[in-house]
């Protein structure tokens, strides 16, 4: 990052940053769809494989469009190198694996999205790589579960569902102290309500499918750290196992990036007003919004994001009965387990996302029948409140 890119603010980095043009000077960002590259010369293809020469080689292992996308999200995030994958979950897959070896321990927080903590229980171990889960709210718990074989600590905040907020600084010194690294899932918050490097972490992931794309159109992810670590760990990693963002996928992203900031600001001002709406009404046992003042982390919440974010939790006192009967009456909010969409969307999570839990595994992390998770779109305001209300009244039964 130039000293000039390092003085702008996020919403023009969004739009400027990372740009890569051709010689044909195109206003804007090239797609690449191309599976090689040709050389000019045999020794030329013999430099660019030994890495004397920094060009393209195959759009698996790294991809103009695709380069400008990893770019645009250091500019972002703050991060001196990226590698974007195909999708989230190969993003989170890719960063763990790629430190890991077997004889390893990975401590993680148990509030993980239900494919998270597959990886983290069941695909980890097949591989010698022991695993400990712990309450992510409590620092005591963290520091327990530290063996001389921690390599990583691995937690997502605010999480999925519960929207619990995690103390990112004390837990990535409790990592550090203990010769780990910590990963954060930084899905919820988006690039613009937190910044994990700046709390400690050492490698932050995201599903690029949600706000960074965040209007339902494409599948993606991206691992961001330091160059060392991504030289080192990540990038030969990724390109010989093979979960390359494709880069018309890359292409969609740039573009949606550009308009990131406002997308993230409205959802962000609706869903507070509908968490405080949702508070009132006697059909709703609780609501969870991180910058609610009834929030568990309201504190910390404010402490290290700077919203409270785009999605709303909250349970429906006659259990899932009645979150059912809530969800299909509304008609503008939309039933689909996908989140950060400019459609509102809403899922019941003990069906869905976390239905592979056995229903005590649920109750540890706060997910019951009646828990409904509403992602908050770019519709008007009060036509998502008058929708609520509709489904509200439904909920009676």
């Amino acid at each position: 990052m130039s000293d000039d890119e390092k003085k702008l603010r996020p919403a023009t980095r969004l739009v400027h940053g990372g740009g890569l043009r051709s010689q044909f000077g195109e206003l804007s960002e090239a797609m690449f769809l191309t599976q090689s590259f040709a050389y000019p010369t045999m020794e030329a293809a013999e430099a660019r494989f030994k890495g004397e020469d920094p060009g393209f080689i195959y759009s698996r292992f790294s991809n103009p469009t695709v380069a400008m996308f990893e770019q645009r999200m250091c500019l972002l995030e703050g991060a001196e190198a990226a590698r974007a994958t195909a999708s989230g979950m190969a993003a989170v897959t890719a960063a763990l694996l790629a430190q890991l070896r077997a004889g390893d321990h990975i401590v993680a927080a148990r509030a993980l999205f239900g494919s998270c903590l597959y990886v983290v229980e069941d695909l980890l171990p097949r591989f010698g790589v022991a695993s400990t889960l712990v309450d992510g709210a409590d620092l005591s718990q963290w520091k327990a579960a530290v063996r001389k074989e921690t390599k990583l600590f691995f937690l997502e905040s605010p999480t999925n569902p519960g929207l619990e907020v995690y103390d990112i600084r004390a837990i990535a010194d409790i990592a550090h102290e203990a010769g780990a690294r910590l990963v954060v899932d930084n899905v919820f918050a988006t690039p613009l309500l937190q910044k994990p490097f700046e709390l400690g972490a050492d490698v932050v992931v995201y599903s690029a499918t949600k706000h960074i794309d965040g209007q339902g159109r494409c599948l993606g992810g991206v691992i961001l750290a330091s160059q060392a670590l991504i030289e080192e760990n990540i990038h030969n990693f990724l390109r010989q196992t093979g979960p390359a963002l494709s880069p018309f996928n890359a292409w969609t992203m740039l573009k949606a990036l550009e308009t990131l900031p406002l997308r993230v600001a409205q959802q962000t001002a609706s869903a507070a007003r509908i968490a405080d709406f949702l508070a009132e009404q006697k059909e709703i046992a609780r609501v969870l919004y991180p910058f609610r003042s009834d929030h568990p982390q309201a504190e910390l919440a404010r402490r290290q994001m700077t919203g409270g974010g785009t999605l709303v939790t909250f349970d429906v006192a006659g259990g899932k009965a009645a979150a059912f009967r809530l969800a299909n009456a509304l008609k503008i909010v939309k039933i689909s387990n996908n989140l950060g969409d400019a459609k509102s969307l809403v899922t019941h999570p003990a069906t869905t996302t976390h239905q592979r839990l056995t229903p005590e595994a649920r109750a540890l992390i706060g997910v019951g029948e009646g828990l409904l998770r509403l992602s908050v779109g770019l519709e008007d305001t009060d036509d998502l409140l008058d929708d609520l209300a509709r489904g509200l009244s439904a909920a009676r039964g």
